[in-house]
C-alpha cells in the first residue's frame, strides 16, 4: 500500500482511516474488535474516533465514551501499529463545563480519553467543533501544554473554515506553539460546502481527513429509486442522519453510477477514487459495520477517474461558488 503523509507531521497513514462512530450500536464491542484486527491486517494503520461516540444511541447531553473504550479494548498489543486519532469538543453531558474547548474542559476530557483508549499519548487530537465563546488562542495554549506532556503527538481541527485553520496557524507561529496538521471536514459530492477550503489547506501542508465521503451509504449504489433501504443500512436503521432522498438526487445518482460502469468498478470505489483526487486529500474516514466494506473502500486506492470524468461528475454534482480572478481569469 502507498501510504499518505499526515500533513506536516511526518506521520505515514492509509488512505482509508477506520472510523469509529457506530461501534456500540449497531456494532457490538465483539464486533468492532474483529472489525479492527481486521481492518489492521489489511493494511488499515490510521484509526480515528471521538470521546463523545457511542453508536446510534447517541443523543443531546449522552455521556459519550463508549466508542474510545472499545477501541481501546481493540488496539490493545497493536497499539504501535496504529496512528490513533479522537476528538474534543463536543457536548457530554448537561452542565455549563461538560463541552466546549476551555482548558478546563480539554485537560479534562483527554485525561479520560487516555484512560478509555488505554494509551499514554494520541498520535491526533481533533478539537471537533469550533466554540464560539472560547478564544482560539486559549484553544491552542491548552495543545501546546498537551503536546509539553507527551500526552499527544499532534492536533488537528474537524468542522472548521481555512479561515479559522489560518487564524491558528498565524498563532502558532506568532506564539511558537505547536501547528494544525490536519482537518476533518464533511466533504461528499453532494456536500462539497468546504471545496474552495482545499487548496488553502494544500498549500499550508494541512492534511485533509473528510467523512461522510460516502454519505452515509447514499453514494455506495445501496439505495434505489422507489424501493425501501436495504435492512441493516443507516436510511433503515438512522432515517434521520441521511440526505433526503427524491427524484431529483436519485437522477443524479443514476447518471454517476453510469460514469463508475463506464470504468468497470463499483460506485463507491469510484466516488472514493474521485474524493482522494481533491486537493489535499489524505486518508478518508470510512465507518464500516462489517469488514468486507472496509476491504471494498481499500479497493478504491488503485482505482483512477479519467481526466474526462470531472466535468463530468461536476456537471451532475456542481462545486460551490468560486469567485473568478478579475485580473488572471
Amino acid at each position: 500500500m502507498q501510504y499518505r503523509t499526515l500533513g506536516a507531521s511526518g506521520l505515514q497513514v492509509s488512505p482509508i482511516c477506520l472510523g469509529t462512530m457506530t461501534f456500540g450500536t449497531p456494532v457490538s464491542e465483539p464486533d468492532a474488535i474483529k472489525l479492527v484486527h481486521g481492518a489492521i491486517d489489511l493494511g488499515v494503520n490510521f484509526i480515528d474516533t471521538a470521546n463523545s461516540y457511542e453508536g446510534y444511541a447517541r443523543i443531546p447531553g449522552s455521556p459519550g465514551g463508549l466508542g474510545e473504550q472499545i477501541t481501546g479494548k481493540a488496539i490493545g498489543d497493536k497499539r504501535e501499529k496504529v496512528i490513533l486519532a479522537t476528538k474534543v469538543g463536543s457536548p457530554l453531558g448537561l452542565g455549563p463545563m461538560d463541552k466546549g474547548l476551555s482548558a478546563t474542559h480539554v485537560h479534562r476530557e483527554l485525561d479520560n480519553s487516555l484512560r478509555r483508549l488505554q494509551t499514554d499519548y494520541i498520535d491526533l487530537y481533533i478539537i471537533h467543533w469550533p466554540d464560539k465563546l472560547v478564544p482560539l488562542e486559549t484553544t491552542l495554549s491548552a495543545m501546546e501544554v498537551a503536546v509539553r506532556q507527551g500526552k499527544i503527538r499532534h492536533f488537528g481541527v474537524s468542522n472548521h473554515t481555512a479561515w479559522q485553520i489560518c487564524r491558528l496557524l498565524w498563532l502558532a507561529e506568532q506564539q511558537g506553539g505547536p501547528k494544525v496538521i490536519a482537518s476533518q471536514v464533511p466533504f461528499s459530492l453532494p456536500r462539497r460546502d468546504f471545496t474552495n477550503d482545499l487548496e488553502f489547506c494544500r498549500q499550508f501542508n494541512v492534511a485533509v481527513t473528510p467523512y461522510q465521503s460516502l454519505q452515509g451509504g447514499l453514494l455506495a449504489g445501496k439505495y434505489r429509486r422507489d424501493q425501501k433501504p436495504p435492512t441493516g443500512s443507516r436510511g433503515a436503521d438512522k432515517p434521520q442522519w441521511m440526505w433526503p432522498m427524491d427524484d431529483k438526487l436519485y437522477d443524479k445518482l443514476e447518471a454517476l453510477e453510469t460514469l463508475a460502469n463506464h470504468t468497470g468498478v463499483p460506485v463507491s470505489q469510484y466516488v472514493l477514487a474521485w474524493t482522494l483526487a481533491q486537493p489535499a486529500m489524505t486518508s478518508l474516514v470510512v465507518g464500516a459495520t462489517r469488514l468486507e466494506q472496509i476491504k471494498n473502500a481499500m479497493g478504491a486506492i488503485d482505482v483512477t477517474v479519467p481526466d474526462e470524468h470531472f466535468a463530468k461528475i461536476d456537471s451532475i454534482f456542481p462545486p460551490p461558488w468560486k469567485q473568478g480572478d478579475p485580473v488572471r481569469g
